[in-house]
């Protein structure tokens, strides 16, 4: 099973990777970033399949993916 490995303070809430996520393993968090933007995080319970969709859609690199 993959893990995701989000850098926060570096995500810029655009929310690319939510959208393209096929199993919706992502959203928005409620605590704010250091930037006072709600960043992304990962949803264990949604069952990511390891695509990498939302590590390879990411305009800044804020995902990583470790196994």
């Amino acid at each position: 099973m993959v893990k995701l490995k989000i850098d926060r303070e570096k995500c810029k809430g655009c929310m690319l990777c939510v959208s393209f996520c096929p199993k919706g393993a992502l959203s928005a968090e409620e605590k704010l970033n250091k930037r006072g933007i709600k960043p992304v995080k990962f949803k264990e319970e949604a069952g990511c399949i390891g695509c990498r969709m939302c590590m390879i859609i990411c305009p800044d690199n804020c995902i990583e993916t470790e196994k």
